[in-house]
């Protein structure tokens, strides 16, 4: 299960960073949402992968689950995905603004003043 888990972790993080790395808005907003998900269910992870487990220990548990890193993750869905659509907001404005959605966009009016 950990070797599933830590491979997903993994994929989605170089899927991520590939996809930060492109020159277009839209993959941009993808790589930063791939990114996200994989630190949560890193955070996830760390609580303990035990299904059946009580959240809190008790007399007569054994183990529990950890439930601080659930709270956590679940917090950190809320934000990313308030982010996310703050990032598709700015890219469609600036896509509507240059016609394109090229990040590193050269300002084509910065060498008309020098003559």
């Amino acid at each position: 299960m950990e070797l599933v888990v830590a491979t997903s972790i993994g994929g989605l993080t170089a899927a991520g960073i590939y996809l930060i790395l492109r020159l277009r808005a839209f993959p941009v907003i993808l790589g930063v949402t791939l990114l996200s998900y994989a630190t949560n269910v890193f955070v996830f992870a760390s609580g303990r992968l035990a299904v059946g487990l009580p959240p809190v220990l008790t007399d007569d548990a054994t183990a529990y689950t950890d439930p601080l890193p659930q709270a956590l993750v679940l917090t950190a869905i809320v934000i990313s995905f308030g982010m996310t659509a703050v990032l598709v907001l700015i890219a469609l404005g600036a896509f509507l603004e240059n016609g394109n959605d090229r990040v590193n966009v050269e300002d084509e009016r910065a060498g008309e003043g020098d003559a």
